[in-house]
């Protein structure tokens, strides 16, 4: 079952997606931790989350590289 060509708009709201995905994962990340700071009186915890919250949006940005390049395969 061939699933329909996306179209260069589509393609193009997916990426501009992906362009706001990574900072803002990144900030959630670092708003975490720094509540989590606050609570627990460390200052570690907003670096951990920070980092973490840059990786899930780096994960999503692959999956849907890979994504895409599976269906311009076939």
């Amino acid at each position: 079952m061939d699933r329909p060509k996306k179209t260069a708009i589509a393609r193009a709201a997916e990426y501009s997606s992906l362009a706001l995905m990574l900072p803002v994962s990144t900030l959630v990340g670092y708003v975490i931790g720094y509540y989590l700071d606050k609570a627990f009186g460390t200052e570690r915890l907003r670096i951990v989350f920070l980092i973490l919250g840059s990786v899930a949006g780096f994960v999503q940005l692959i999956r849907q590289v890979m994504r895409d390049t599976r269906d311009d395969d076939s």
